[in-house]
């Protein structure tokens, strides 16, 4: 699906970061949404793949999991609030194919209410949608990119790479363009260019706000931009994992999602991932879709 905005490139920090800067985090569930195990731990060998998609498409749904779909609250002292991916449209709670196609309805299971969209968190919290200068996507799959019309004024951040594919693709890649094709000030990261950095094990890093407090890491494989965050608080980091690790069984067992744009990225941004934790044992680290780990996480973190 071809789409008409076009990114602008960011060479550059952001503006009005600060020396030293930490920021908070507050965790936010934008609904559910239903899946088959299959999609967070497949079978192994040489047609597990294909018994695990034969029983999607004509097994029973009873026995699917409900996932959180996150996004993220980040408190920063100079650069104001920030979002961490948008979650689902609050259409979805009475009609997903209004946001995310009429494919939706065949595909996707959604449970949340209008009071769980991001925008009304923030409106409960004392913050307008207008507040939000800054909105980084780890990537534009149906279930991180349905809220993005309700920051107009924000400046959105994406990987090229992930912009190129969900640009070109459709809702067998997990994309809607008419989430995300809006008029906004979207910027795209290219992380081959020579001003990317490193940092830790991480080999392609960008520091957003120029002041450390906020790193975008590239972690494709998942799709083929995807970015995790790295975000300093008070006392430790704190490491949004996004989906290049569904759960902790993936990080802590090797455990194999079912659907990959790349295997070998994904592998690969996997293993800094986990070695990132070896090295900052104190860190905390947030997976993108574990009910479980969702259930025990704190309402913030400073």
């Amino acid at each position: 699906m071809a789409v008409a905005t076009e990114p602008k490139p960011l060479t550059h920090a952001l503006p009005d970061g600060s020396a030293e800067a930490t920021v908070r985090l507050t965790p936010l569930l934008a609904g559910e949404l239903g899946s088959p195990p299959a999609m967070l731990a497949r079978r192994e060998g040489r047609f597990g793949g294909l018994r695990d998609r034969a029983g999607i498409l004509f097994g029973r749904r009873a026995n699917w999991e409900w996932l959180p779909v996150p996004a993220f609250l980040v408190e920063h002292p100079t650069a104001g609030p920030l979002l961490v991916d948008t979650g689902f449209h609050g259409s979805a709670a009475d009609d997903p194919t209004i946001n995310m196609g009429r494919a939706a309805r065949l595909l996707y299971r959604v449970r949340m209410t209008r009071e769980q969209t991001v925008a009304a968190q923030l409106e409960a919290r004392g913050i307008a949608p207008t507040d939000v200068r800054t909105v980084v996507m780890t990537h534009l799959h149906i279930d991180h990119a349905g809220g993005v019309p309700e920051f107009p004024a924000a400046t959105f951040v994406v990987d090229r790479r992930e912009w190129a594919a969900a640009s070109a693709g459709g809702w067998r890649q997990g994309y809607h363009g008419r989430q995300f094709d809006h008029a906004f000030d979207w910027r795209e990261i290219d992380y081959g260019a020579p001003s990317i950095d490193s940092f830790a094990s991480f080999g392609q890093s960008f520091d957003l706000f120029g002041d450390g407090s906020v790193r975008l890491l590239s972690t494709p494989g998942h799709t083929a931009g995807h970015q995790s965050v790295l975000l300093r608080l008070r006392e430790r980091e704190l490491l949004l994992v996004g989906d290049a690790a569904y759960t902790w069984a993936a990080l802590r067992d090797g455990a194999m999602p079912l659907e990959l744009h790349d295997e070998h990225h994904y592998r690969r941004s996997r293993g800094e991932i986990a070695h990132y934790l070896r090295l900052t044992p104190s860190a905390l680290a947030i997976p993108g879709h574990d009910a479980a780990a969702w259930a025990t996480l704190e309402p913030q973190y400073a």
